[in-house]
């Protein structure tokens, strides 16, 4: 039983419904079509000039023939969808209002209606003429994490705000690219490589200019130490002259 979404007042076509409508507009001529065909012509022939029962019987075997070659064509059409089950697929079809709908999804089960196979994709029956891609799914795998790469990439500060404390993530994204299989770098634009190595350079950059600064500020620090010796060995001394003089 199919449920009619109302959003303001009007009827929604859901996912399923466009596809299902497409469907039947896409029929095209069939038996049932071509014998009223067949009828109205000899009921409107030319009763002086009347068709020949030769030239029927040829048209009718010319038919018979057009819908085998249907017939075998809708018989692989079958097949193949039987195939998509499980597979990764992109459903590409039109509403009534000429909106064009994408859909991405594994194909659940597939489902047969007047000779005619219908894919379950995310909850909705989608006609096998609505398909536009199928997806490997070792390539989806790398696609999708191409783009979660490139996005933490995208991220980053710009490199006047870049500061040592990026540098985690920096080696982060540049060790995980290492770790890529070739197939899986292939989807990693150039650009975003020479973006990533600028932030490692100017990582490095950083990490030099703290080192100079700790250092310069180490040979500036006074050194205390020999002075405090110097101040208790007069404090001593000056307690012993004390106490000599007390005694006297």
């Amino acid at each position: 039983m199919s449920v009619v979404q109302v959003k303001d007042g009007e009827i929604v076509e859901s996912a399923t419904q466009s596809s299902l409508t497409n469907a039947k507009k896409n029929n095209g001529m069939d038996k049932d079509a071509f014998l009223q065909l067949l009828v109205a012509q000899m009921k409107y022939q030319d009763p002086l000039e009347p068709t020949s029962n030769t030239e029927y019987i040829s048209q009718y075997a010319q038919f018979s023939q057009v819908e085998q070659l249907q017939n075998m064509a809708g018989s692989m059409a079958l097949q193949r969808a039987s195939g998509l089950v499980g597979q990764e697929v992109i459903i590409e079809t039109t509403t009534s209002a000429g909106k064009t709908m994408t859909v991405q999804g594994r194909v659940d089960y597939v489902t047969y209606e007047n000779g005619k196979a219908f894919l379950s994709v995310n909850g909705n029956l989608y006609s096998i003429d609505d398909l536009k891609n199928v997806v490997d799914p070792i390539y989806q795998a790398a696609f999708d994490k191409a783009v979660d790469y490139v996005g933490r990439v995208n991220k980053l500060p710009s490199l006047e705000n870049l500061a040592l404390s990026d540098e985690e993530t920096v080696n982060g994204l540049n060790k995980e690219y290492e770790e890529m299989s070739d197939y899986e770098k292939s989807f990693i634009a150039q650009e975003v490589l020479d973006q990533l190595k600028k932030y490692t350079e100017k990582i490095q950059e950083l990490k030099g200019q703290a080192e100079m600064e700790g250092k310069d500020k180490t040979e500036d620090a006074p050194n205390t130490e020999g002075s405090g010796e110097t101040d208790q060995t007069e404090g001593t001394d000056e307690a012993e002259s004390d106490g000599d003089t007390v005694e006297a």
